[in-house]
């Protein structure tokens, strides 16, 4: 699909950007995966949305890296345990 053939459809489909979340998750055999890099050759609304999901994606994977400080975790053990031993 080029680039007219999505503006002139209304943009993109939902299942053309669902396949795109499979590219960018790999989970795409080798030959859909030519599909979309050719796609995305040719349609900037893809390509947009392509950058955007690979910000949120480095910013989760950064997030999920964080741990929380070791006063919160034991005040959130200890709470715990009381909460547990007045039952």
């Amino acid at each position: 699909m080029s680039e007219e053939d999505c503006t002139a459809l209304g943009g993109c489909t939902d299942a053309r950007i669902e396949r795109l979340y499979e590219y960018l998750d790999g989970a795409l055999p080798r030959e859909d995966i030519a599909e979309i890099k050719a796609h995305l050759d040719h349609c900037p609304e893809c390509v947009q949305e392509e950058e955007v999901e690979r910000v949120i994606r480095t910013v989760v994977r950064r997030s999920c890296a964080e741990t929380a400080p070791e006063t919160l975790k034991a005040t959130i053990i200890s709470r715990i345990t009381a909460v547990r031993v007045s039952r």
